[in-house]
């Protein structure tokens, strides 16, 4: 079981790393490219996502002692969903700026 839980570690300190990459320089991975509208959001979506693996994991190992297991089911989950709801409007808001009407120039 122990090698699962380390597994979900490295991915998820690989997606932290990539949120990061995301939150600098605005690149994304080409196969969710097309889908980010905002990339900001998408980005901290990615860390709060990636965090609650990593968070998790460190539980599962007993390195962050003193905790029951409700407050690390809900700490962990809460992070997960939110971000999770983040990558979803990172995807499904418009891009800033754009309000999807065309502009005419005042008279």
């Amino acid at each position: 079981m122990a090698w699962v839980v380390g597994i979900g570690a490295v991915l998820g300190l690989l997606v932290i790393a990539l949120g990061i990459v995301t939150l600098r320089t605005g690149w994304v991975v080409p196969p969710a490219r097309r889908h980010v509208r905002r990339h900001r959001l998408h980005a901290l979506g990615a860390l709060c996502t990636g965090g609650s693996v990593v968070l998790q994991s460190l539980f599962f190992f007993g390195v962050v002692p003193g905790f029951s297991w409700e407050e690390r089911f809900v700490t962990g989950n809460a992070l997960l969903l939110g971000g999770l709801l983040l990558i979803a409007l990172g995807q499904l808001l418009p891009a800033r700026g754009n309000t999807g009407a065309a502009r005419t120039p005042a008279a």
